[in-house]
């Protein structure tokens, strides 16, 4: 059993990026995982300033809702961070809470697998692939840890959309369900 720590980063009210992070999620708790889905929506997530004094207290000096967000992150064993594609890239806030995480580079971490699930209207394969080099980037600085994989689901656009697309419903939950 791997504890699983769902990021939806939409903030788009019927988001179907956030209806796919809930099959998702669904798929990994069915799957044996205890999982725990945070919402992007309504956080307060300030931009990093770079001053890097998190480095030597391993904790940020703004004082919002991503420090909660990255003791999560740091607990858990695998992350599955969940974004729509803006301009064939991640959204600003999962951007956002990325550079946020700077906290944890310094500090023992349980997390070794991390996974992306993308969403877009675009239904082109190379879609996410900015989204993916990015957050391969973050995944990069934590020498212990490791891209676990990612889905794309295209062609998906209106809000409330994915809650009606069975097939994309169906691998978002298989897709959960493989993640360790």
């Amino acid at each position: 059993m791997s504890r699983i720590l769902v990021i939806s980063s939409s903030l788009r009210a019927g988001s179907n990026s956030e209806a796919l992070a809930y099959a998702a999620a669904k798929g990994a708790l069915d799957a044996g995982n205890e999982v725990e889905t945070v919402s992007l929506k309504g956080k307060s997530i300030g931009y990093c300033v770079g001053c890097l004094a998190c480095q030597k207290t391993k904790k940020c000096v703004l004082g919002d809702d991503a420090a909660e967000i990255a003791e999560k992150v740091k607990n858990a064993d695998a992350l599955l961070f969940v974004t729509p594609i803006y301009y064939y890239e991640m959204s600003g806030q999962m951007k956002t809470l990325l550079d946020r995480m700077n906290p944890l580079y310094a500090d023992e971490y349980s997390f070794r697998r991390v996974y992306l699930l993308s969403v877009a209207a675009d239904d082109a394969p190379e879609t996410p692939d900015r989204a993916v080099a990015g957050l391969g980037g973050w995944i990069s600085c934590f020498e212990k840890a490791s891209f676990g994989g990612s889905l794309f689901c295209g062609g998906i656009n209106d809000a409330h959309r994915a809650e009606k697309d069975e097939s994309a419903l169906a691998r978002a939950y298989a897709f959960g369900g493989s993640i360790r």
